[in-house]
């Protein structure tokens, strides 16, 4: 294995800005329980609350709407446990969307997506038909982009139809934050999940944004923290990382933009290097940090593994369990055939990413997958 790596799984998690490192130490010093009401114990729930603000101004939601989960699975767990008689679903979703609206008793409508990855909306609009014609509370669940394919949904024309037909709806964001504006207020989105060490804050803490007088359950009761949405004493070191992510995110231009030439630049050099290579999604919109890469005949965990010998962090498109080799759901789903759905990887970028990176990327894929790889 080389000795300089080149991380490129910023979806799967992104590296811990300075900002959010610090944040996280000072509020360690803060020694009080948030819901105490001595100087301590505010010093902490002044923490708490600049960070609530700081993931709000994010996302373009109140402070109000905010609640912080150790996750975003957590916070979609929440959302698919809220007692819906229905839920219509895009078959492409996160499995933490898609594992507890399957175990939650409800009638699951799965929608499909289309071979470019994004959902078909006149499927949601006749699944909200008839649902609202039965009369089911129902709920309508699609996420803002895909973690695979980086493909952008459709979230505001799907929002138009559930308030046709009197549904809410869920919108998983978490790949959003920092790859494309994501505003709460102006998506139509009831209730809206994101997660901070996607954008660069600690693992272990999300916000589930819930519109202001829409009335979910609680996930977890005893204490009245979290609005008595999630009970518990807060992660407030985490929360406070969090919030710093946010605020730099939220402050910085260009990035997005940047690193969108770089993948663009990274893809030219695949299909340059490997002719039958395809990239899936490549014609519809795109969060520009992501790209999800095909090379028929071969296996996913097998690029994934010789790339990583070679220095560089990808990851694979399909699952090993026992030895098996799974294809991805979210690209079944899309109805791709079995040779792309087995050997798809994806590779995805961050602030942090350079043209170096891109050219390190470059040399190990020639090497692994490149023609003289391929005809050995």
């Amino acid at each position: 294995m080389t000795a300089t790596r080149t991380y490129l799984d910023c979806n799967a998690s992104a590296p811990l800005r300075p900002a959010a490192r610090a944040a996280m130490l000072a509020a360690h010093d803060a020694i009080g329980n948030p819901s105490s009401v001595h100087a301590e114990g505010r010093r902490a729930r002044a923490i708490i609350d600049t960070a609530r603000e700081q993931v709000a101004a994010l996302i373009g939601a109140k402070p109000s709407e905010v609640v912080f989960a150790s996750g975003a699975t957590e916070a979609n767990n929440c959302v698919m446990a809220a007692g819906w008689e229905a839920i219509c679903v895009s078959a492409i979703e996160h499995d933490s969307v898609l594992a507890p609206a399957r175990a939650c008793g409800a009638r699951l409508i799965e929608l499909p997506a289309g071979a470019g990855g994004i959902v078909d909306l006149p499927a949601v609009a006749d699944a909200l038909a008839h649902a609202a014609a039965s009369g089911a509370r129902t709920l309508l669940s699609v996420m803002l982009a895909n973690n695979e394919t980086g493909v952008i949904q459709p979230v505001a024309q799907a929002a138009e139809l559930a308030r046709m037909h009197g549904v809410p709806l869920h919108v998983d964001a978490v790949q959003g934050p920092g790859r494309l504006p994501v505003n709460f207020a102006e998506l139509g989105a009831d209730a809206l999940v994101v997660s901070a060490h996607k954008l660069g804050g600690p693992r272990g803490v999300g916000a589930l944004i819930v519109r202001d007088g829409v009335n979910l359950p609680a996930l977890i009761r005893g204490g009245g923290q979290e609005r008595r949405r999630r009970c518990g004493t807060e992660n407030v070191a985490g929360i406070a990382g969090f919030g710093a992510a946010a605020a730099e995110v939220a402050r910085e231009t260009g990035v997005a933009a940047r690193i969108e030439v770089l993948r663009d630049r990274l893809e030219a050099g695949v299909t340059a290097a490997t002719p039958g290579a395809v990239i899936i999604g490549g014609n519809a919109p795109r969060i520009g940090n992501t790209s999800c890469i095909a090379v028929p005949g071969k296996s996913a965990e097998t690029l994934v593994i010789r790339m990583d010998l070679e220095g560089v962090a990808i990851s694979a498109g399909a699952a090993c369990s026992s030895g098996k080799v799974g294809a991805n759901s979210v690209l079944e789903a899309m109805g791709l055939p079995i040779d792309i759905t087995h050997s798809a990887v994806r590779v995805s970028l961050g602030p942090e990413t350079s043209e170096d990176d891109i050219a390190a990327f470059l040399a190990a894929w020639e090497k692994v997958a490149g023609g003289a790889a391929l005809a050995a």
